[in-house]
């Protein structure tokens, strides 16, 4: 795996991994970024001793410009599929595969609001309950999906049963991790 070293262009916050804590990463501080995905950075800072989640809103601090952290085409169609769509462009940031090819979104359903618009609810885990960047994993999701047009409403909720095991990985993710 290669990371790029950087300093960082100005202060920032970072979400520590796997604590989930939030720190204030500094201006001149030197980091090496580890994954870039889904609109997210992690970075390793050896200064604050680990792993970090960056936002894509503060990637010009990395001296990188936000990417599209949407992933779907808001054009028309299947909202079911451009919901899956999002989901897939967001990221564990301690592993390069999409949460659904990680086998972590256990179930997706649309349902009609009174006003014509659509609640998205999910149902989704983690490889580890003791993982602290849960939250922020499932409030990526719920952006990402409330980003879709005519949805009014999007729920996401850590399950635990049944407990996730790495046979739930897609074909595709194992590929990428080169398992099997």
């Amino acid at each position: 795996m290669s990371m790029e070293r950087i300093e960082l262009a100005r202060d920032c916050e970072g979400v520590q991994i796997p604590a989930g804590t939030k720190t204030m990463l500094e201006k001149g501080i030197e980091a090496f970024i580890t994954q870039s995905l889904g609109g997210t950075f992690t970075v390793q800072v050896p200064a604050h001793g680990g792993l970090f989640r960056i936002a894509g809103k503060d990637a010009d601090a990395l001296g990188k410009l936000p990417e599209d952290a949407g992933g779907a085409s808001v054009g028309g169609g299947d909202l079911e599929a451009m919901v899956w769509e999002q989901l897939k462009s967001c990221y564990d940031p301690e592993i390069p595969v999409n949460i659904v090819d990680l086998g972590l979104v256990y179930g997706m359903e649309v349902k009609d609001q009174t006003d014509g618009t659509k609640k998205v609810e999910i149902k989704m885990t983690l490889t580890a309950q003791g993982c602290g960047m849960g939250a922020s994993i499932a409030l990526d999701a719920r952006h990402k999906i409330m980003t879709l047009p005519g949805v009014s409403e999007a729920d996401v909720d850590l399950v635990w049963d049944p407990p996730w095991t790495p046979q739930m990985i897609s074909p595709e993710g194992r590929e990428r991790l080169g398992i099997d």
